[in-house]
């Protein structure tokens, strides 16, 4: 599979949008999209709203359809979730439970500390990324090298 690839842009406010859950000692999610019709440059961060705690993020319905929204207007897909824990990376139970996007070949990405320590430059070191096998299980992928899934580009 071809990787995403992301822009540092992207990153740097995708890290932005997740410290403002982590001030709250919430988890935070947000969704990388990218052109429906293909490409695997990721171009935009979207933000939905969420409820959520110290260990948990849900999308209501109606989230959830102003997310389908944002996507029909836009010819827009979601490419991949990125949230925070806590502390530990790891994809948990409801991790899996709750996913956002869930085609084979989706990547759900975690981050620790609420991304409280996560920079563009320290984000490959910290982040875990998971990602949708066919048999429905999230695999932990490599963060380098010839079989990343993800690439961080300026």
């Amino acid at each position: 599979m071809t990787p995403l690839v992301l822009p540092t842009a992207v990153l740097h406010e995708t890290l932005g949008l997740l410290r403002n859950g982590g001030e709250l000692r919430c988890e935070r999610v947000a969704l990388w999209l990218t052109p429906a019709a293909g490409g695997s440059v990721l171009r935009e961060v979207y933000e939905p709203y969420q409820e959520t705690a110290r260990d948990y993020f849900h999308l209501p319905p109606e989230s959830l359809q102003a997310l389908m929204a944002r996507l029909k207007s836009g010819r827009l897909k979601v490419a991949a979730q990125i949230h925070t824990h806590p502390a530990e990376a790891f994809h948990s139970k409801a991790d899996a439970k709750w996913a956002i996007v869930r085609h084979s070949g989706a990547l759900s990405l975690v981050l620790p500390r609420f991304a409280a320590t996560t920079t563009v430059a320290t984000f490959l070191e910290e982040v875990k990324i998971f990602e949708l096998s066919e048999a429905g299980e999230w695999m932990l992928t490599p963060n380098r090298g010839p079989d990343a899934r993800l690439l961080v580009r300026p």
